[in-house]
């Protein structure tokens, strides 16, 4: 944060062992509260997609409130992974449940599982949790018109490493 030489920008982290949520909580406790102590002023964490697979929905809802309460008032991002989730229905209820543990945003995916964001799902989210908690669509995001899609459709916030490619190909004559 000290070294950044851009003004106004915000310092967002990823934390609780991204990007398979797939350590021990005191780990992601820890992970967090540094984040947070070292100038984040937003936290990325993933649902623990495992509790949820395996039904243990008390022991997921459990883990984003505590992440919660370490971020206080700082905006905690919950990425759902909806790839690897099996139907709409689990994805509903999954967006539900992190709204409900404290979730400022609902995402879709890190980008490094086998599906990214999909219409159907921000328009789910858009349906069951929004204005409640934002928005954001990430993960294979290629394109000005998927992205006006995605903002269309509800997303606050859109998520995307080809955020340069996109925006020559709008700079240049706007087609890719």
């Amino acid at each position: 944060n000290d070294t950044l030489e851009a003004d106004g920008v915000k310092i967002a982290c990823v934390s609780g062992g991204f990007p398979s949520s797939q350590t021990f909580m005191e780990v992601k406790v820890a992970e967090t509260a540094m984040a947070i102590h070292s100038g984040a002023e937003e936290i990325d964490i993933v649902m623990p997609v495992g509790k949820f697979l395996c039904g243990d929905y008390e022991g997921m809802c459990d883990e984003i409130g505590e992440l919660k309460d370490i971020c206080g008032e700082k905006p905690l991002k919950v990425i759902l992974e909806t790839g690897v989730l099996k139907n709409a229905s689990d994805i509903k209820k999954a967006a539900i449940l992190a709204m409900y543990s404290g979730a400022d945003f609902i995402k879709t995916s890190t980008g490094f599982s086998k599906a990214g964001a999909t219409f159907a799902d921000v328009e789910l989210f858009a349906k069951h949790v929004a204005p409640h908690v934002q928005i954001k669509a990430a993960g294979g995001i290629s394109s000005l018109e998927d992205a006006e899609k995605f903002i269309e459709l509800g997303a606050t916030r859109l998520g995307t490493s080809r955020v340069v490619k996109i925006a020559k190909g709008l700079a240049n004559d706007g087609t890719y």
